[in-house]
């Protein structure tokens, strides 16, 4: 046995709800353990506590407490403490707990004690001994001892508490008045929130912008400083592009766990799980879990990671397989590009908001479900106590902050960087294919063509044999590519046909008419070389991409998507579509990418009007199957942070290997469903 110590923190909350403790009184009934008054949040009474915790080390005497449970426990527990003392120096806990925790059936301990030698022998004697004690106090033990404990705790309370007002108001009470009101209580929790929401992914893309924009320049500063070849592709693309895409999370995951330690500390988040509780349980949910899917609208990691503001094990991995139905911001630069591409803008709002809509609805159903079914029984009971209400402060916010965000780099950085390192080798190897096109000597002949009508329509006309002969002709070059610049860059996110782009492009027709009215001898010749050059530019880029292009399709990702095609081509889909989405795995956004890849058409993001005009221009595709594909990128397989936040949170692969293919085979489901149904109402043409 060791010394004991009791330290009577929050004395200032008790004070404050008129309940003064006498401190003298306590220490008797503990049989005279010191006892030391402490106020955590503010480190008071710490020293105090530590002087007495040595004080009673150097004493190096017990206090002899122990709780008396009643002559039929305290018998079982004599006959269990024997048995146990064999095991004892092996398994290092006091005999009397052990016996306690054999008792009331404790699952880790019989775990831990069925490792030792000859301990099932006893395991079995204890098992018989606890059936026993049950029969003889007729409940079961577990909850009997939990009652004894609890009288115990009465009493003493009785004994030692003055409580000078126990039915007067308290301010968190006043608070709650306001806060829980049937009224006003859900109205002011979607209002707070909203104000978590956009704090997390809002204000959270300005830093992710900054460090986006860093591992950027960090892969041209190492890329220029490599030569070309598979090392540098695998240290720019895959090693600093997969840290860059983990790191990109970071802000949101600090400033989601700074929004929910406050709400934590100040004693709101249970008000909260109360206020949702009753309609969330309609779904198999818990009341907590609407906090975790609301922030799946952003991203699905902190939804998963924020679930563990649930308890109940069965609620917390309800909440963890169903966040990924919410369409997060990863999801919503696919939809925008398709939408854009096949979608009248009159119906694009509609077309959106059903998707968002279908996510919610299956989330329903899927929750229904698995409280039926992989995590049925009882319903828990909504019991939670509600802490007063209190500011909570910087030294906690920070350290729950920091504890939860650091386990996001530590465990899922690493298997991210490993994934996207193996995205990048089936994507780039085998490195030597067969091209169907001599690409190399289709640029030399592009260059060959360029230089020819160079020397016969700018050269020639003007009598001199290189540009460089006129410093005039130069300048007059750069001034007419900066208009055509400005007006590109002022245009980029801008619709043809927009009045702003219309506004923008008669300023260009005005400028270059006034360039030509100030330069009429060597305009046309200026005007002619910018547009050859132009013109090589761009037939090497198609080259240079219709090469890529056709290298992905060969690729062991381009092989794996004609091996998957056979299973997507009921869903409309080809094998284009099916090495997006299997890349897709890794991260939503990759969706776009590859699809510009596969179309030959170089790096492509949601504002990509060439990718929009592609995807309308390819006769496999159509509003049809735009819409399945929409939702199948909706439902299907969790990306790989959330995959791998998942195995942290549930401490298994068993679930994210479970989420991975539930989700992939309901997202074929239904967007069979979607598809099937479409082409028989005659939307398929």
């Amino acid at each position: 046995e060791h010394p004991l110590l009791l330290a009577l923190n929050m004395v200032d909350v008790a004070e404050d709800l008129g309940v003064k403790i006498d401190d003298s009184k306590l220490s008797q009934c503990l049989n005279g353990a010191p006892v030391v008054r402490t106020i955590g949040v503010r480190n008071e009474g710490t020293d105090a506590m530590l002087l007495a915790a040595a004080e009673a080390s150097d004493n190096k005497q017990s206090n002899g407490f122990k709780l008396d449970y009643g002559s039929d426990v305290e018998e079982a527990i004599k006959k269990l403490e024997p048995l146990l003392a064999a095991l004892h120096n092996e398994i290092k806990f006091p005999v009397r707990w052990l016996a306690f925790k054999l008792l009331e059936n404790d699952a880790n301990i019989k775990k831990s004690l069925a490792k030792l030698s000859n301990s099932d022998s006893v395991i079995n004697e204890c098992d018989k001994i606890r059936i026993e004690l049950s029969h003889k106090i007729g409940e079961d033990v577990e909850l009997f001892v939990a009652g004894q404990r609890y009288q115990f705790v009465g009493k003493i309370y009785q004994q030692i508490a003055d409580v000078r007002d126990a039915h007067a108001i308290t301010t968190s009470d006043k608070i709650d008045k306001v806060l829980t009101n049937r009224l006003f209580g859900l109205p002011i929790f979607f209002g707070l929130m909203w104000v978590v929401f956009n704090l997390v992914f809002t204000i959270g893309d300005i830093p992710s912008g900054w460090i986006e924009d860093a591992f950027g320049k960090l892969g041209e500063l190492i890329g220029s400083a490599m030569s070309d070849g598979p090392l540098k592709s695998l240290v720019v693309d895959g090693i600093i592009g997969g840290v860059g895409g983990v790191l990109t999370f970071v802000p949101g995951i600090i400033l989601l766990f700074l929004a929910i330690s406050i709400l934590e500390d100040t004693g709101y988040m249970a008000r909260a799980a109360f206020i949702m509780d009753r309609m969330m349980r309609r779904f198999g949910l818990h009341g907590k879990s609407f906090i975790p899917l609301l922030l799946g609208f952003g991203c699905s990691v902190p939804a998963i990671m924020g679930s563990r503001m649930l308890e109940n094990p069965r609620d917390r991995m309800i909440t963890i397989l169903v966040s990924p139905l919410m369409s997060c911001s990863a999801k919503l630069p696919v939809y925008t590009v398709l939408i854009a591409a096949f979608f009248d803008p009159s119906v694009a709002g509609n077309v959106l908001f059903s998707i968002y809509i279908l996510g919610i609805v299956l989330l329903m159903i899927m929750a229904s479900i698995y409280r039926k079914t992989l995590f049925k029984g009882e319903s828990e009971p909504f019991v939670m106590e509600l802490p007063p209400y209190r500011v909570p402060t910087l030294k906690s916010i920070v350290l729950h902050m920091w504890e939860r965000s650091s386990l996001y780099l530590k465990k899922a950085g690493t298997i991210i960087l490993a994934a996207s390192i193996l995205m990048w080798f089936l994507t780039n190897y085998p490195s030597e294919v067969e091209y169907s096109k001599d690409y190399d000597a289709l640029t030399v002949q592009a260059e060959e063509t360029y230089t020819r009508q160079v020397g016969e329509e700018v050269l020639a006309p003007l009598n001199i044999e290189d540009i460089e002969q006129n410093e005039q002709l130069i300048a007059l070059v750069g001034e007419i590519q900066d208009v055509n610049t400005e007006f590109d860059e002022a245009t980029a996110e801008l619709e043809e046909d927009s009045a702003e782009y219309a506004e923008l492009e008669t300023a260009k027709t005005e400028k270059m008419q006034q360039i030509e009215t100030d330069n009429p001898v060597l305009y046309a010749s200026a005007a002619k070389y910018v547009e050859l050059t132009a013109s090589l530019e761009e037939e090497k880029t198609h080259l240079e991409n219709e090469q890529t292009g056709e290298k992905l399709e060969k690729s062991y990702s381009g092989q794996l998507g004609k091996f998957v095609e056979p299973v997507i081509q009921p869903l409309g889909f080809d094998w284009r579509v099916g090495v997006s989405l299997v890349a897709g795995v890794t991260a939503k956004e990759v969706v776009l990418s590859t699809m510009g890849t596969i179309y030959s058409l170089g790096e492509t993001d949601e504002n990509s009007k060439s990718l929009k005009h592609a995807l309308a221009q390819d006769p496999n595709l159509n509003p049809l199957v735009a819409y399945s594909l929409m939702v199948f990128v909706l439902i299907y397989s969790p990306c790989l942070a959330a995959l791998a936040v998942m195995k942290r949170e549930t401490n298994s692969w068993k679930w994210p290997a479970f989420s991975l293919l539930y989700g992939t085979a309901l997202a074929w489901v239904v967007t069979f469903i979607v598809y099937q149904g479409g082409k028989l109402l005659g939307f398929g043409s």
